[in-house]
C-alpha cells in the first residue's frame, strides 16, 4: 500500500505500529570513539534531514565541537522503525542525523550553515536521485530558540536562492520529537565504506547564517 505512492506522507492512523523495542546499535562511535548511544552532559542536540543519512552524518562528524553524531529516523509515526519499514514509506520518518555537540565550540547556526549548504533544500520529497519521503529535507528543534534560529535561517537562504533562480525551500521544520536509532549498518556508513554511496549534492549558494565554520565539504 505505501510503496504505491512514496512521495505521500502517510495518516498517523494507517503507519505501520513499529515496535517497543529499541534498535541495538554499535557501543562506540566509529570515528570518534564515544559512546554512541549516551547523553553528554553540557552537550546540546541538533536534528536534520538532508536526504540519505549515510552522506549527511559525514557531513557532521569532522566539524570541531562535534562530540558524536548517529544515523536515525525522525519526524514519524512508527515507533522503533526498521530501515526497511522506513523506505516503503510507512511509517511517516525522515532519515535523520543526530548530532551531539559543545555549543562552547560550535553554534547551531554555524550547524544550519552546513546543513543548508550541502544538500538541496528544493526538492521536496527527494535528494537527487534518492526518492520518497524518508528523503526529505527537515530540520528539528529541540527548543524555542533552535526553532528560531532555524526558521530565520531559511528565510535568509531563500533570498539567496531565489536571486539564483531556484524554486522555494521545501524544508519542514518542525519540533523533535523522538529520535529512533538506524540498524547497525547505516551507523558511520561512509567511515566504513569511503566509496560507498552518498546522494547529496549542494546547490553551490553559500549561506552566511555561520561564520565560523563557512562552506564546509567532504
Amino acid at each position: 500500500m505505501f510503496l504505491a505512492n512514496k512521495l505521500k506522507l502517510p495518516q498517523r492512523e494507517v503507519a505501520l505500529k513499529g515496535r517497543p523495542e529499541r534498535m541495538i546499535v554499535p557501543s562506540r562511535h566509529r570515528v570518534l570513539d564515544v559512546p554512541l548511544d549516551a547523553d553528554f552532559p553540557g552537550m546540546q542536540t541538533a536534528l536534520f534531514a538532508m536526504g540519505c543519512f549515510w552522506g549527511a552524518e559525514k557531513q557532521f562528524w569532522s566539524l570541531p565541537g562535534v562530540v558524536s553524531t548517529a544515523a536515525g529516523y525522525s519526524a514519524g509515526f512508527t515507533p522503533n522503525p526498521t530501515y526497511k519499514e522506513v523506505w516503503s514509506g510507512g511509517t511517516g520518518h525522515a532519515e535523520t542525523v543526530r548530532i551531539m555537540f559543545d555549543p562552547a565550540k560550535l553554534s547551531y547556526n554555524e550547524l544550519l550553515t552546513v546543513f543548508w549548504e550541502n544538500h538541496d533544500p528544493t526538492q521536496g520529497m527527494r535528494q537527487g536521485n534518492d526518492v520518497g519521503t524518508q528523503y526529505r529535507s527537515g530540520i528539528y528543534p529541540v527548543d524555542a530558540e533552535q526553532r528560531r534560529l532555524a526558521e530565520a535561517s531559511r528565510d535568509a537562504y531563500q533570498a539567496r536562492l531565489s536571486q539564483a533562480g531556484y524554486e522555494d525551500i521545501t524544508t519542514e521544520i518542525a519540533d523533535a520529537t523522538d529520535f529512533f536509532f538506524a540498524e547497525d549498518q547505516h551507523q558511520q556508513y561512509l567511515a566504513r565504506n569511503p566509496n560507498g554511496y552518498c546522494g547529496l549534492g549542494g546547490t553551490g549558494i553559500t549561506c552566511a547564517v555561520g561564520l565560523k565554520v563557512g562552506t564546509h565539504r567532504v
